[in-house]
């Protein structure tokens, strides 16, 4: 699987759920479980390696502007759920944090910024076809700390200065 499959199985899931992040979920796991074991540890592969890179400061800046603060699980879910919403917002996301302002049309705390499921389709999709778990993905280890230059999140002035677009739209 290479990576425009990988991002047509992300698209499918999300238009077919209507963009419930629940939904979509289930969605890529059917999808999934109609490939072979081998296409579902590529899927997983690419997964895993765009939730790595959006390891970052800014990212975690504009999640805690947009849900109101942000432990790191909570984190972790909205890195999933920046993947489901598709290849170009992840892209532009992931290169500059703040234009989410101008990509979000519509932002539902209660509804988006979350989707941890999405993280696990891989391995529920896998061990339903194999009854087995997800071979290593072959990765090299994780950085521990975030990318980019450490913000304290708790810092109002410090999020307004770093993002100043989202938090014009999103907090004042």
């Amino acid at each position: 699987m290479d990576e425009t499959e990988f991002w047509e199985h992300v698209d499918a899931a999300r238009e077919a759920a209507e963009g419930d992040p629940d939904e979509q979920a289930d969605v890529l796991v059917d999808r999934l479980t109609q490939l072979d074991p081998d296409a579902v540890t590529y899927f997983a592969r690419h997964f895993e390696v765009r939730y790595r890179r959006a390891y970052q400061w800014d990212l975690w800046a504009a999640a805690w502007i947009l849900l109101d603060g942000v432990s790191d699980d909570a984190f972790d879910a909205f890195r999933c759920w920046l993947i489901g919403q598709g290849r170009h917002l992840f892209e532009v996301a992931a290169h500059d944090a703040d234009a989410l302002a101008e990509l979000l049309e519509d932002f539902d705390e209660e509804l988006d910024g979350e989707a941890e499921d999405l993280g696990f389709a891989a391995d529920e999709a896998y061990e339903q076809l194999t009854g087995g778990e997800l071979p290593d993905l072959g990765l090299p280890d994780r950085s521990p700390d975030p990318e980019g230059a450490p913000l304290d999140l708790e810092d109002d002035a410090a999020l307004a200065e770093r993002l100043p677009r989202l938090w014009e739209r999103f907090r004042t």
